[in-house]
């Protein structure tokens, strides 16, 4: 009686390990997938495909940008065929086409809400959507007042390195629900106004943020940052962002 009971769980076990090996090849495969065919938010095919390389690279964005505006401005020079005259804006020293401004980027594909907020730091703290890099409300550690006459009429200079933009740019965001970039912890910005209701959102966080739709979330409710509609001190415009970051 004990042989036939002995080769009875032998054959379970036998059939286990193979249903579990089964099982295990199964959800390597699944993962292999989720990393090699995953989409790109539709909000990234409003950047400027002419600066910047944007693709996945198993759980994170990649986003490789020449920095090159796609928008006049002083800032590139006499000469150039997006050059504006701005004779009020006390000029940098550096033109853009004399700048190293590309730089590289990694985010995560689906930004982590459930940490720490964490305070932004200085130089890029994101990219926008014409190439160029957004900067917080500081400049060279202190207040972005003691800079704020040189920056053009899209709220952007250069120093240090790049060209960014510090205030709301109206290059491509003025006043309206546009899309404005990406920040470092993965998470879009928007312009001041909300495609949800039309009109300036009032429930913001504190780093200016909320969950609604936008016009690129596809009917799901996405957390997402706005420039927050009030005016910054002297210069007649509003701030890109503060911080903190909501999804490191």
């Amino acid at each position: 009686m004990k042989q036939p009971f002995i080769k009875l769980i032998l054959s379970f076990i036998a059939i286990s390990t193979v249903l579990g090996a089964c099982s295990s090849s199964s959800i390597e495969e699944e993962e292999e997938v989720e990393e090699t065919t995953g989409i790109l938010h539709a909000a990234f095919a409003e950047f400027n495909s002419e600066a910047t390389t944007i693709y996945l690279q198993g759980s994170d964005v990649v986003i490789e940008t020449t920095g090159l505006p796609n928008h006049e401005t002083v800032y590139w020079g006499e000469g150039h065929a997006l050059y504006r005259e701005e004779p009020n804006v006390e000029l940098t020293p550096t033109k853009i086409q004399e700048n190293n401004n590309a730089t590289t980027i990694r985010v995560d594909a689906t930004p982590n809400l459930t940490g720490a907020d964490v305070s932004t730091e200085l130089n890029s703290i994101g990219i926008a959507v014409s190439g160029s890099s957004l900067f917080n409300d500081q400049e060279g550690g202190g207040a972005l007042d003691q800079a704020a006459a040189s920056l053009d009429y899209t709220g952007a200079h250069i120093g240090p390195g790049v060209y960014h933009y510090h205030l709301e740019p109206k290059a491509f965001s003025d006043d309206d629900e546009n899309l404005v970039g990406i920040l470092l912890d993965g998470v879009f910005i928007y312009g001041r106004k909300c495609n949800s209701t039309g009109t300036y959102p009032l429930e913001l966080d504190a780093s200016g943020g909320h969950t609604t739709l936008t016009q690129h979330s596809a009917g799901v409710l996405e957390y997402h940052y706005h420039i927050i509609n009030e005016l910054y001190s002297n210069t007649g415009s509003y701030i890109a962002f503060t911080g903190p970051y909501k999804g490191y």
